[in-house]
Formats: structure tokens, sequence, C-alpha cells
């Protein structure tokens, strides 16, 4: 029954045979210019997928011109670091390390001819004659650094033969007693200033009360340590038995 409902019924079911059939009957009856309006009108009806092509093409061409800015900066890197590269090494071919620690290379001419044996024997000879004014040369100024030497030392011992020793000194306070009241204290004072000894300066004085109406001396006095002793000092100051009862040493500092 369905079957025959559909003969019955009036379905095309080779309607696009037809259609195909109509557009290339057109195509070739108008010529391309039917066809480029079909184009354009079905490029505007899928205008979508054009719009992303394009745009595509635009992102590629901006990438394409910012790797070529790039390969230029690049380059310019490179021929920077090629120049410090050069003058660097420059600077070590120049520099006293590098020309020491070099080795020294003979460079061969390719069509440099034999020598004859007599030049290359005199050659030899300068060369051993090099080596011994070298070793020459080095004994010289061996001979030069100890004649400076010596003079040093002989200017420097005569520096310290000139300069005046030190003087070893002492400052020595005196005591010096009486007999008894009625002695006469400027006078005991002229005796005791009366000794005078090679290294002996006398400094001041001054009388101080003991008790009972007595008074001592307290001199003072500055004394070579090699040329006067205490007990040179205090017989010397003794010997006057009429005034100077006794001495004794009352302070001693070394100056």
């Amino acid at each position: 029954m369905a079957t025959n409902f559909l003969v019955h019924e009036k379905i095309w079911f080779d309607k696009f045979k037809y259609d195909d059939a109509e557009r290339k009957f057109y195509e070739q009856m108008n010529g391309p210019a039917a066809g480029s309006s079909r184009q354009s009108s079905g490029s505007g009806a899928s205008s979508g997928p054009g719009g992303d092509h394009s745009e595509l093409i635009t992102r590629i061409a901006s990438l394409e011109v910012e790797n070529q800015s790039l390969r230029g900066v690049v380059q310019d890197l490179q021929r920077a670091v090629s120049k410090l590269e050069a003058r660097l090494s420059v600077l070590e071919r120049s520099s006293p390390a590098h020309r020491a620690a070099a080795p020294q290379t003979q460079h061969v001419s390719p069509m440099r001819q034999v020598e004859p044996p007599k030049k290359v024997a005199a050659a030899a000879e300068d060369d051993e004659d090099d080596d011994i004014d070298l070793f020459g040369s080095d004994e010289e100024d061996d001979k030069e650094a100890a004649r400076l030497r010596e003079e040093r030392l002989r200017q420097y011992a005569e520096k310290k033969a000139k300069k005046p020793a030190l003087v070893a000194k002492s400052s020595i306070l005196l005591d010096v007693k009486p007999w008894d009241d009625e002695t006469d204290m400027a006078q005991l004072e002229a005796c005791v200033r009366s000794v005078q000894l090679d290294g002996l300066t006398w400094g001041a004085s001054k009388l101080v009360p003991v008790g009972y109406g007595i008074r001592k001396l307290q001199i003072q006095c500055v004394v070579e340590d090699d040329k006067v002793g205490t007990d040179m000092l205090e017989e010397e100051i003794t010997k006057f038995e009429e005034h100077v009862q006794s001495v004794d040493i009352a302070a001693f500092n070394k100056i």
C-alpha cells in the first residue's frame, strides 16, 4: 500500500540532476561572467570562513615582519660579539703575560731555500755568543747589586756612628741631716753643692722640719749612671763631718 501510494504521488527524485544540467547550460550560454557572479554571490553567502582566512593571513604577515626585525637584531648582536672577541684577542696578544707565556714559533716559508752549512754554523756560533753575553749581563747585575748593598751598609754604619749614644741617667732626691738645731743649714747646703763630679748636676732644694727645731736638707740631683753612683755621692757629702750627720736616698728614678 505504501508503494502504491508513492507511485500515485508526484515526487521528483531526480531533481538534482536537472538542476546540474540547467546550471551547466546557463554557464555555457552566459560565459564566465555568470559563473563569477555566482561565485561572488556564493562568497557573500559564506562570509564567515572568508573573514577568518583573511584574519589569518594578516597575522601571518605581521609575524613575518616581526621575525625579520628579530633577525636584524640578532645579526647586530652577532656583529657586536665578533667585534668584542676580536678586540679581546688583540688585548691578550698585547699583554706582557701573554707575550711571556706564548711559545715562540718559527714560521718557515714553503719556497725558502736551505741555507748552506757555513751559514748555519755561523748562526749557531752567534747564538752561543748571545748566551755568553746574557750570562755575563747577569753576573754584572749581581755585582752591581752587591756593590749597592755594601754601599748602603756603609752609609748606615756611618750614620749610626754619628748618632749620639743614649746616656742612662737617674734622678735622685737626697735627705741630708745635720747634727742638731744649731747647725747652719745654709752652710750645709753650700757644702753639699760644692761637690762637683763629672756627670752630676744639682737641682732644687728645700728645708723640711724633722722635730725639736731640727730641719733636714732635701736636695735634687741628676747623675749619669755610668759616671756617678749613689755610694760615691754619699761618700763625698759625708766628708763634711762638721755639718753633715747622715745622707739618705729619699727617691730614685731612672730618666
